[in-house]
């Protein structure tokens, strides 16, 4: 609730500021004025195509980022050899701003959907596999050992050991993942695209039109909060077994 305040507080102080003229309203436009101009875009329809196409972009990323840095991670975490093979690639990969690869994505892949889609994969996929890769290794040894000693098998213990130790470190991550794959969509569309809110971002940045800017900021942000808050509902049901004020790791 305190959260809630505070940003409200912070926009009356914002509306107050360019009420009393101490704000230029060509470079931060009142929020009443941001909100016309999203209610707008609604309202013409104008907005839809490029939601669909971020959307897009972001979900199949999601989607795919999850399944390969997830099985990525698995096999890096159960065999020494892809885990000699991976991590270094792994490592490398999380040490360079990733989205620096969009022009390069747009040269191989084109400037549509599959560009947008595989910069938001590098995104995620990294993500997850640490979170896997780590999860998998943190999981404690002697618990191992006793399932091991009571005759469970590989199965079992990735039924039984692995997979709830793996839950709270990947549905922690997927919460961070949501944005990344966002975000991987938008600059994607705002280096080359023929429509999405980045594309939407890119026009607005050429016009100076500050109102838009805000306006698709303010979208994106919505967007990503709540999809952060149906996976953060969906982690509380999942994990609902686990002691309050123990949490998952994430990279």
């Amino acid at each position: 609730m305190r959260r809630v305040l505070g940003v409200v507080g912070l926009l009356l102080l914002w509306e107050g500021l360019a009420a009393w003229g101490l704000l230029n309203p060509l470079y931060a436009p009142p929020p009443h004025q941001v909100l016309l101009t999203l209610y707008g875009l609604f309202q013409s329809g104008e907005i839809l195509p490029h939601l669909q196409a971020t959307f897009t972009a972001a979900l199949l990323g999601l989607f795919w980022g999850v399944l390969l840095g997830g099985s990525l991670g698995l096999l890096a975490a159960f065999s020494p050899l892809f885990a000699d093979m991976l991590e270094p690639i792994m490592l490398l990969l999380n040490a360079i701003p990733r989205v620096i690869l969009a022009p390069l994505f747009v040269i191989w892949l084109g400037i549509g959907l599959a560009s947008k889609v595989a910069l938001s994969l590098v995104l995620v996929s990294v993500l997850l596999f640490f979170a896997v890769y780590g999860g998998v290794r943190n999981v404690d040894p002697r618990l191992v050992e006793r399932v091991e000693t009571l005759g469970g098998g590989r199965l079992w213990l990735l039924k039984e050991v692995y997979l709830p130790s793996l839950a709270a470190w990947v549905l922690s991550s997927l919460k961070v993942a949501v944005g990344f794959a966002f975000t991987g969509a938008v600059v994607g569309e705002f280096v080359a695209a023929s429509r999405g809110l980045g594309y939407l971002l890119s026009f607005a940045q050429s016009t100076y039109n500050a109102k838009l800017s805000l306006a698709l900021i303010t979208l994106i942000v919505l967007f990503v909060l709540l999809l952060f808050f149906l996976f953060d509902r969906l982690e509380r049901h999942l994990l609902r077994w686990r002691p309050q004020g123990r949490a998952g790791g994430g990279i």
